[in-house]
């Protein structure tokens, strides 16, 4: 399986091992860290459903996840040390308009609206582009928390820490990131003390 081995081999690289290897989907020659940190650092594994969860409990230690389920935030802490950090992306794209945020939202990352499993799944750029085309920014507006009501955004990242996610990133998608930092300072930190 390409994530147990992918994470093996990182771990073999951190303990600075010499590492080769030959398979379906990695081939690593003669690689070796030279220059290592007293501890590795941690691997936080990427999972989207229950049962990539569980696998990332077993190969990591943490969790990320930027749907928010409390499902596979559940299935990773069930299935080994329960106190390993669950990371979750907040994505928002903060503009005083709410429709030019939901505009800039639909412009720059459509992709984050494919149903399913499909963004994972698309071979080329090409595909990707067709996909999007079908993405509207109603459908945007449900996985991107957009525009300037605290309450929404507060209600997303509390969603989130009520779902099991102990570490909340924050991704604004817009350009005005100065205008983002003074509204979480302003608005929405303050929530959270």
């Amino acid at each position: 399986m390409a994530p147990r081995v992918a994470v093996g081999i990182i771990r073999a690289l951190w303990r600075g091992d010499t590492v080769d290897h030959r398979g379906p989907h990695f081939t690593v020659d003669n690689a070796r860290l030279y220059s290592l940190p007293a501890e590795p650092p941690p691997i936080i594994v990427a999972a989207s459903g229950p049962r990539a969860a569980r696998l990332a409990s077993r190969i990591g230690d943490g969790l990320i996840n930027p749907s928010g389920d409390a499902a596979v935030a559940g299935a990773f802490a069930e299935d080994g040390d329960a106190s390993r950090p669950r990371y979750l992306q907040v994505s928002v794209c903060w503009h005083e308009d709410e429709a030019e945020a939901r505009r800039l939202a639909h412009r720059l990352v459509p992709s984050v609206a494919l149903p399913g499993e499909l963004g994972a799944l698309l071979p080329t750029p090409t595909h990707y582009e067709q996909a999007v085309k079908l993405v509207t920014e109603d459908d945007i507006a449900e996985v991107i928390t957009c525009g300037p009501d605290p309450a929404r955004h507060i209600e997303r990242i509390q969603a989130g820490i009520d779902a099991g996610y102990d570490h909340i990133y924050v991704y604004q998608v817009g350009p005005d990131q100065e205008g983002f930092f003074r509204f979480y300072e302003r608005e929405i930190l303050p929530a959270f003390r």
